[in-house]
């Protein structure tokens, strides 16, 4: 089984149309028939994904640093779950576990770890997409930031392309799977 990693909130965010984001994309998940790498959080849209995709019967690896499971923030119902010491290697695991990335609405660490991806693309440290499900406008301020990085000669326009982009899962799913590396088995 391939699987997309999915980097989102800790929190639900004031819309309740975000956790409608994140179970649209878990039941999208299921129906391509890919599994999710996720944080292993049981809070925020990352346990709304994970709980999503396992009640659709998908497949679910969680990966969270020791600090993070020891404060019951572990989802309990995965398929697999890797308990790591840091964050850095949890980010490490999640994309060598992953075909594929697609980022939700989130604060500093959702952003930090869609940022991370784009930029190991860039240096070709991989080859996997990565997308940012820009639901409701989410966000709209960031992609005209990398707009005015392009503009301003400090991003080309050849790696502000690699994150893909959409307002909805039905439609950023399809564009990050139609990028799926050859799967060799």
């Amino acid at each position: 089984m391939r699987y997309i990693c999915v980097f989102c909130g800790s929190r639900l965010g004031h819309q309740p149309a975000f956790t409608d984001m994140a179970q649209r994309l878990g039941h999208a998940l299921v129906q391509q028939g890919m599994g999710l790498v996720y944080g292993g959080g049981n809070i925020g849209l990352m346990g709304v994904l994970a709980s999503t995709v396992l009640q659709e019967g998908g497949t679910v690896i969680g990966v969270i640093p020791k600090h993070l499971a020891e404060k019951e923030l572990l989802h309990q119902d995965l398929t697999a779950t890797h308990i790591v010491n840091t964050m850095h290697e949890r980010k490490t695991l999640m994309a060598d576990l992953s075909a594929g990335f697609i980022t939700l609405p989130g604060g500093f660490g959702t952003l930090e770890e869609c940022c991370e991806m784009v930029t190991w693309a860039q240096l070709k440290l991989h080859y996997k997409p990565c997308g940012l499900l820009n639901c409701f406008g989410f966000f709209d301020g960031l992609l005209r930031f990398f707009d005015h990085q392009v503009q301003e000669g400090f991003l080309i326009q050849a790696n502000r392309r690699l994150l893909l982009e959409a307002s909805t899962p039905e439609a950023l799913l399809p564009l990050v799977l139609s990028r799926l590396e050859p799967d060799v088995r």
